[in-house]
């Protein structure tokens, strides 16, 4: 025999009327045991998860900070964080194309940003942090 087109028996297909399907109906099902609600002393007392944790006022580079007048001009407010500085300046850059085409790290400075970086032709964009530093000032 050559190649029988007969399907063996480990293939053979099961008519879907002789599989039985098993449900469990409510009624046959176990009831749960319930645990007793903790106690306000106990739930107090249980410490909770860091991440539940609820934060009063943004801390580190969320942190509002009073800025430089230099920076308080390109940026049009008084205060903000460090990120938001951040993020408007390479909006900035990013809108008037400042960036060095042939090495993205390079940004040419034009004049506002010249009055922020130190009176800078060009910085890198790992030196933008560093020369912000100076803009915030502690209270």
């Amino acid at each position: 025999m050559q190649g029988s087109l007969t399907p063996s028996k480990s293939s053979a297909t099961v008519p879907p009327t002789a599989v039985k399907s098993k449900t469990i109906s409510k009624s046959n099902a176990e009831p749960k045991e319930k645990t007793p609600p903790r106690s306000d002393v106990a739930a107090a007392a249980a410490p909770k998860p860091k991440f539940q944790r609820e934060m009063t006022r943004p801390t580190g580079l969320l942190k509002v900070f009073q800025v430089s007048p230099a920076l308080g001009n390109f940026l049009g407010v008084s205060e903000a964080s460090r990120t938001d500085a951040v993020k408007q300046i390479w909006s900035y850059i990013k809108l008037h194309n400042l960036q060095n085409p042939t090495n993205k790290r390079e940004i040419y400075c034009d004049d506002k940003l010249k009055a922020i970086f130190e009176g800078r032709e060009k910085v890198g964009f790992l030196e933008i942090g560093k020369l912000l530093t100076r803009h915030f000032v502690k209270n």
